[in-house]
């Protein structure tokens, strides 16, 4: 092992490293996540290096092929590690070196391993943004197909988790579309930061070779070659924005999960939950667990300590490269990992719940929820100020109370004894259908308003 590493470093150390260095020192672990990105990025590298005539065009094409002969073996199975080699980028380079000989140590010139793991988890890091991408656009049109079956259905609507005015079904779904949107947008914008190349930064330098950073960038995809070479190798900004993303969409999963435990709870049975989304309990028979829902809700506290993890690594390192770095990529392909099960987990259920309509209509009647209503009617109709409205509206809430019922079951002449210019045309608007249709400014809770709104989204996702 200490002849792989002394070849790896040079001749600067005439012993290979303690068993201990060996093990915190090597990341292949975590990293040979990134074997694709890698063998991509080299396999430009050396196209590069060819066409600038710095390596010759036969040592290209044995070191092309056989960076595609590994790309086979490693797809069909695992890697075998070895902590010597450290990384990813050594384990490719000795496996090549098995199969081409000399020419595999060639690949080397004109980059860094700097470079090399920037362009990496640069790769890595876009790609799995669009795999979230795909990911939060099912949710969504998950979202949409169950609002729009229940753009009309009445539940209620709180704040302080109080009963505060009626509101669709349809309506309270959408705002979780319009929640994995801006995620989606967050993601979009991190993306467009990310899509530079450091390629050819090397170690920190640049490079005395005369390299085409452009044609580099251009084959991986990226829109062009990062401005600065020390900027190149040290910058982490897109991993830390792709976590400020996954944090804020886990934020998202976790609300709407919290709701849907609080929904399944038999004082408020607003719901049931799909079987395949549910467990049940070892002692008690009867119970129905939301439990995918809370493991979403507690999974969200993972992204924001991953967005900590990697903040506390990057704070205090100066330029341009320092092997604190190395520990980038664990809390990224975690947040990853998280926030796709978390997607995947509530898309299910969101398409497997069953709303109990019947019981959400009862409850949005309570707490005398069309209060609103009545002193909106007092100005709209009888020109009453609306804090004069308010007052009003209060008093005749509170005589409701007292009789143990609802505004709309008052009397006329009980309302009018409160204000004589309170009509029997209010009626009209006491109940919870009514005030869901009256609510059609745009961005309003009307089934109208909720329609247009779902064929606006479609179209946009």
């Amino acid at each position: 092992m200490s002849d792989t590493s002394n070849k790896m470093w040079g001749g600067r150390f005439a012993a290979g490293p303690s068993a201990v260095m060996q093990e915190i020192n090597a990341s292949i672990g975590v990293d040979k996540r990134m074997w694709q990105e890698d063998i991509m990025g080299s396999r430009a590298h050396a196209a590069m290096l060819a066409a600038t005539g710095i390596l010759s065009a036969d040592d290209v094409a044995a070191i092309d092929a056989g960076l595609a002969e590994i790309a086979g073996e490693w797809s069909a199975g695992p890697i075998e590690e070895d902590l010597a080699l450290e990384d990813i980028h050594m384990h490719v380079e000795a496996r090549l070196r098995e199969k081409i000989g000399e020419a595999a140590g060639r690949l080397h010139t004109a980059r860094s391993r700097n470079d090399q793991v920037a362009t990496d988890l640069r790769l890595w890091v876009r790609g799995a943004i669009d795999r979230l991408d795909q990911g939060l656009a099912a949710f969504q049109r998950a979202l949409l197909v169950r609002a729009e079956e229940h753009a009309a259905s009445v539940m209620p609507g709180f704040t302080h988790l109080q009963s505060a005015q009626p509101v669709t079904l349809g309506h309270h779904l959408m705002a979780y579309v319009e929640m994995a949107q801006r995620d989606r947008g967050r993601l979009a914008d991190a993306r467009k930061r990310l899509n530079k190349s450091p390629l050819g930064a090397a170690a920190l330098a640049g490079t005395g070779f005369p390299i085409d950073r452009d044609m580099t960038a251009r084959a991986l995809g990226f829109d062009a070659p990062c401005a600065n070479s020390l900027d190149a190798v040290s910058d982490r900004d897109f991993a830390l924005e792709f976590l400020t993303s996954c944090m804020q969409a886990g934020l998202h999963l976790s609300r709407l999960a919290e709701e849907v435990v609080i929904w399944a709870s038999q004082p408020w049975g607003f719901v049931k939950l799909p079987d395949a989304y549910s467990t049940g309990s070892s002692i008690m028979p009867q119970k129905r667990n939301p439990d995918a829902a809370e493991l979403v809700r507690a999974k969200s506290g993972l992204f924001l300590g991953a967005l900590t993890r990697l903040a506390t690594v990057m704070k205090g390192l100066p330029l341009a490269y320092s092997k604190d770095m190395q520990e980038d990529k664990t809390p990224v392909f975690d947040a990853y990992d998280t926030l796709a099960l978390s997607l995947a987990a509530m898309t299910g259920m969101i398409e497997g719940l069953g709303f109990h309509t019947d019981r959400m209509k009862a409850a949005a009647a309570g707490g005398h929820s069309t209060a609103t209503d009545l002193a909106d009617w007092l100005v709209r109709e009888a020109g009453v100020p609306f804090r004069d409205a308010h007052h009003i509206t209060g008093r005749a809430v509170a005589l409701a109370e007292t009789r143990g019922c609802l505004l709309a079951d008052l009397a006329i002449d009980d309302l009018t004894a409160i204000d004589a210019r309170i009509g029997p045309g209010v009626f009209d608007v006491l109940t919870v259908d009514a005030s869901v249709a009256s609510r059609k400014s745009f961005g309003g809770t009307a089934p109208d308003q909720v329609r247009a709104r779902i064929a606006a989204m479609r179209a946009e996702i």
